[in-house]
């Protein structure tokens, strides 16, 4: 698949859950995890049929093929991205750029003027390029005793 072809922005399907989740997992891996931590993380990776309507979840195609996501959720207090993945095959086409590009629209839209990412390492360096500024680290929320960087990208 070219990764010149353009890249379409589109909302999730419901009957794309299942696929979905696993082009997570499988971006996931390409940090050179092992299956027991890939296991670990499945569940946090899920996406179910309910997420799919959400109008914080679009999906990235390129040629008709799905790839890749990114999803934020926001309350009164805060907004974060909760995922952003693409195919391993595509991680150098633009479509991850284009994804943060949506998720801070969004985010504005919803009158956030930052949006918190908390990164796996291996992508820490891509938010950063982006613009995400350095604010510390979190608990993992699939590994005990893990932690994870946290960034604040500004919306302004």
């Amino acid at each position: 698949m070219s990764s010149t072809s353009p890249i379409v922005l589109r909302p999730a399907r419901d009957e794309e859950h299942a696929a979905l989740t696993e082009l997570c997992l499988r971006s996931k891996a390409i940090w050179g995890y092992g299956q027991a931590f890939m296991d670990h993380c499945r569940a946090e990776l899920t996406l179910g049929p309910e997420d799919c309507g959400s109008p914080d979840l679009i999906v990235a195609e390129r040629n008709r093929t799905v790839v890749g996501l990114a999803e934020i959720a926001v309350d009164d207090q805060e907004c974060q991205l909760d995922k952003l993945f693409v195919d391993p095959d595509q991680q150098t086409g633009g479509v991850g750029k284009q994804l943060l590009h949506w998720a801070a629209d969004r985010a504005r839209e919803l009158g956030q003027s930052e949006m918190i990412i908390e990164s796996d390492p291996g992508a820490e360096g891509f938010y950063k390029r982006c613009g995400a500024i350095p604010a510390g680290t979190v608990p993992s929320g699939s590994i005990a005793g893990r932690t994870l960087p946290r960034l604040i990208l500004p919306l302004a």
